[in-house]
């Protein structure tokens, strides 16, 4: 953040980059570039896997764009599990994924409050908390917001 900014405007700033980022690919390709070839990945054999408390992210890496697969245990909590490692004071990736199991709840930093479980498609902008509710791990595909998420931490 530079001197004098507020928090809102640099939000606001990675907003407005996201969308335009959007705008101009289609799930990882620019509009219009011809699909070269066919292909497949699995996350069973992910191209990044980084750790943190009660939790994972995988990654791979297909048609120029990273997709990312992540597992959050009971008790798995932004604020306690990634927040030391981003050192913000939400989560200040945007996301746009697909809920494979388990619940999750979502608080915006505006108050706003979302409960995700299985089969939902959730887009949330910078600025947020959210927690693992229940006994049951989640899983979430995210098409967007994994590129930097926990990046510090080791990567295996």
């Amino acid at each position: 953040m530079q001197e004098g900014e507020k928090p809102s405007s640099r939000r606001e700033k990675i907003m407005n980059k996201t969308i335009e980022r959007i705008k101009e690919r289609t799930i990882g390709r620019p509009r219009g570039k011809v699909l070269e070839k066919a292909e497949t990945k699995s996350f069973d054999k992910p191209d990044e896997v980084r750790t943190f408390p009660k939790g994972r992210l995988e990654l791979i890496k297909i048609g120029g764009a990273t997709i990312g697969r992540a597992i959050f245990e009971p008790g798995w909590r932004w604020s306690t599990s990634v927040q030391p490692l981003a050192k913000t004071k939400s989560c200040e990736a945007p996301h746009f994924q697909y809920h494979v199991s388990g619940t999750i709840r979502i608080v915006m930093d505006d108050g706003t409050e979302l409960e995700c479980k299985a089969g939902d498609v959730s887009l949330l902008p910078v600025g947020h908390d959210a927690w693992v509710v229940g006994d049951e791990p989640v899983v979430v595909v995210d098409f967007q917001g994994m590129v930097d998420y926990a990046k510090q931490l080791r990567v295996h």
